[in-house]
C-alpha cells in the first residue's frame, strides 16, 4: 500500500500541470462489457487525465486498488445500485439511504484525492444516475451527463431515483445523448446544451479480416446466424422462433448477461439443438467471430427501454461486412434500412431471413459503418467539453 501511495503521489506531481482532469462516475464496469464509455475515453488526448469510478457487481472482477487502462485510472466503488433488491427496498427510507451511501462516498473521495483529481478545476461526468445527488454537490468547473439509456425505465428502479436524475440535470452544463428520443424524455433545463452523440465502432478493428477462425466455431454447421451483445435485452422467444423455423441454421449467441444464471433459466433455448451460447467473448477476439456470421441478428424488443437506444452492434456488424437482420426497435436501425434488413414485426423477422442471408451489399455496409467511427465521435465529445470548459472559466 505504501508503494501505491508513492506511485500515486509521483503520478500527481508529474501531471500537475495538465489542463484537463475528468472524473467519470459509470454505471458499468470497464472490463465487463465494451461500451461507448471505454471507446470514447480511450481516445481522449494526452492532456486529459481521467478517473473512471465503476460500480460493484456480484460475481464479477473488481478493482479495489486503481488500475490503468491506457491513460485512464479505473477503480471499483460500491454504491447504492450495488445493494441487493430485497435489501434495497429499505433504501426508500432517506435516512438509511444516506447511511448506506456514506462508505462509498468516502471511498470515492479517498481515491479522487490520492490520484490527484480533487482540484476545483476538474470536470465531472456522470452516466450512473445513482451518484446524481452526491456528485451534484462536488465542486468542479464543468458537469455533464452522458445519457446512453433511459435509466428510469429499467425494471425495479426505485421511485427516488427520478429525483437523483433531476438533481444532477439541474446542475449540468452539458448533455450528451445517444438519441433525440432519449433527450426528449429527460427533464433538461433550457440553458443546457444538448449534443446528440450516438454510438459507433472501431472500424478497423472489425473490418480487418481475421484469418484464424475461433476454434469453438469449428463444429458449428452453416449458415451461422449470430448475435453479439448483452443477453439481458435479447428477445429469447424470437430467437427460439427463428431456430424452429430454420432448423438447418446454427444460431450463435455471444455476450455476457448482467443477471446471474441467465443461461440456466433459458430452458426453451437450451432445448433447441441449433442454438449455441458461448458467453462473453474478449473484445480483441470478437471480430473473428462476427466476420464468420453468415447473417448478424439484432432480435431486440421495441420497448420503452430499448426504443431510445443507439446500438453500436449495428455498426460493428456493418464494419465486418456481414448481412444484418434487425427488429425495428429504435430510430437508429430504422435509418439504416438502405444497408440492413429491418423487420417491423416478429413474424416478418422470421420470414425475412432467406432474403437477408442473400444480401451481398458488403461495400455499402462498410461505407455506412465508417461514418460512425469512434475516432470521429470522441473528437466531437472532446471539442464540446473543451468549449464548455473554456466558457465556464470566463
Amino acid at each position: 500500500m505504501k508503494r501505491f501511495r508513492f506511485m500515486s503521489f509521483s503520478f500527481y506531481k508529474r501531471n500537475h500541470g495538465d489542463r484537463y482532469r475528468l472524473v467519470w462516475f459509470s454505471e458499468i464496469q470497464w472490463d465487463f462489457l465494451s461500451t461507448r464509455k471505454q471507446r470514447l475515453l480511450s481516445r481522449f488526448p494526452e492532456n486529459w487525465k481521467i478517473l473512471f469510478i465503476e460500480p460493484y457487481a456480484v460475481g464479477r472482477r473488481h478493482h479495489w486498488l486503481p488500475v490503468k487502462r491506457g491513460r485512464v485510472w479505473v477503480v471499483s466503488v460500491p454504491f447504492l445500485k450495488s445493494v441487493p433488491y430485497r435489501i434495497g427496498r429499505l433504501l426508500d427510507n432517506p435516512v438509511l439511504r444516506s447511511l448506506v451511501s456514506l462508505p462509498g462516498i468516502l471511498l470515492a473521495l479517498c481515491w479522487i484525492t490520492l490520484l490527484g483529481f480533487a482540484s476545483r478545476k476538474r470536470i465531472i461526468g456522470l452516466s450512473n444516475v445513482y451518484w446524481g445527488r452526491v456528485v451534484a454537490m462536488l465542486p468542479c468547473r464543468l458537469r455533464f451527463y452522458d445519457a446512453n439509456d433511459d435509466h428510469l425505465a429499467f425494471p425495479g428502479v426505485p421511485a427516488w431515483l427520478k429525483d437523483y436524475l433531476e438533481t444532477w440535470l439541474s446542475k449540468t452544463d452539458l448533455l450528451f445523448s445517444v438519441s433525440p428520443e432519449l433527450t426528449a424524455r429527460l427533464p433538461v433545463p433550457e440553458d443546457v446544451r444538448c449534443v446528440e452523440l450516438g454510438n459507433g465502432v472501431e472500424f478497423g478493428h472489425f473490418a480487418t479480416f481475421r484469418p484464424v477462425a475461433p476454434v469453438k466455431l469449428s463444429g458449428i454447421g452453416k449458415p451461422v446466424l449470430g448475435y453479439a451483445g448483452a443477453m439481458d435485452w435479447l428477445d429469447t422467444e424470437l430467437v427460439a422462433d427463428v431456430a424452429r423455423a430454420w432448423p438447418e441454421t446454427s444460431i450463435v449467441l455471444l455476450g455476457p448477461a448482467y443477471e446471474r444464471g441467465w443461461w440456466q433459466r433459458q430452458s426453451d433455448l437450451k432445448s433447441l439443438p441449433n442454438v449455441h451460447f458461448f458467453g462473453k467473448i474478449d473484445y480483441d477476439e470478437l471480430p473473428a467471430w462476427v466476420q464468420r456470421f453468415d447473417l448478424a441478428l439484432i432480435p431486440l424488443p421495441g420497448n420503452r427501454l430499448k426504443g431510445v437506444s443507439h446500438p453500436n452492434k449495428l455498426y460493428e456488424y456493418c464494419a465486418a461486412g456481414v448481412p444484418v437482420l434487425t427488429m425495428n426497435y429504435c430510430s437508429a436501425v430504422d435509418r439504416a434500412r438502405d444497408v440492413v434488413h429491418v423487420a417491423d414485426t416478429r413474424e416478418t423477422f422470421v420470414q425475412m431471413l432467406p432474403r437477408a442471408l442473400a444480401d451481398s451489399r458488403r461495400d455499402e455496409r462498410q461505407a455506412f459503418a465508417r461514418e460512425y467511427s469512434w475516432d470521429v465521435l470522441a473528437r466531437q465529445m472532446v471539442e464540446e467539453l473543451t468549449k464548455a470548459y473554456q466558457k465556464s472559466s470566463r
